[in-house]
């Protein structure tokens, strides 16, 4: 035991590069929409629930310049394919039936003639840019909130994730 204590301990991670996380049990979804309020048009803590478990967290600069970046891709193809997309931001997306909630980094609607947006419940794919990983499933939250894609990048790997009935099929680029 006395050898183990003398190991070099790796230094902390530089809390500036990270994503920090606070996830408080027992919340009711009323208290989730209270908190929503309280925060107001800030753009942080962003905010995922999920049954009675609230997920706070402060994004780090590789978080916001990965979401950026992603999203600027995404616009980018849809010009070159002439997809047209109307982009929502972190629109948060909520069912207190479902007990569910989240924030994406950033959630487009795919355009068609007649569409509606001020009418839609949900985007038609959310974009997730995973730095520093939390303790919710953000796809569970996004399954029972009716996002029909998810769209993930993972410190460079990039996976898509298409809810067909009510399991995901996972592609990887």
């Amino acid at each position: 035991m006395a050898v183990a204590a003398l190991r070099p301990r790796p230094a902390p991670a530089d809390p500036n590069l990270v994503d920090h996380f606070v996830t408080p049990h027992g919340v009711s979804f009323t208290e989730y929409e209270t908190m929503l309020r309280w925060r107001g048009e800030s753009a942080v803590p962003r905010m995922t629930y999920l049954k009675g478990t609230l997920e706070l967290m402060t994004p780090s600069i590789f978080d916001e310049l990965g979401k950026k970046t992603f999203a600027r891709v995404i616009e980018a193809w849809s010009e070159e394919v002439g997809i047209e997309l109307e982009g929502a931001g972190s629109w948060t997306l909520k069912a207190r039936k479902e007990e569910r909630g989240a924030e994406p980094d950033e959630c487009y609607f795919v355009m068609r003639p007649g569409r509606k947006i001020a009418t839609a419940k949900h985007p038609d794919f959310a974009i997730e840019v995973i730095w520093t990983r939390g303790g919710l499933d953000k796809l569970e939250v996004y399954r029972r909130l009716g996002v029909p894609e998810v769209w993930m990048l993972e410190r460079g790997k990039l996976t898509f994730h298409v809810l067909k009935g009510a399991a995901w099929k996972t592609a990887k680029r």
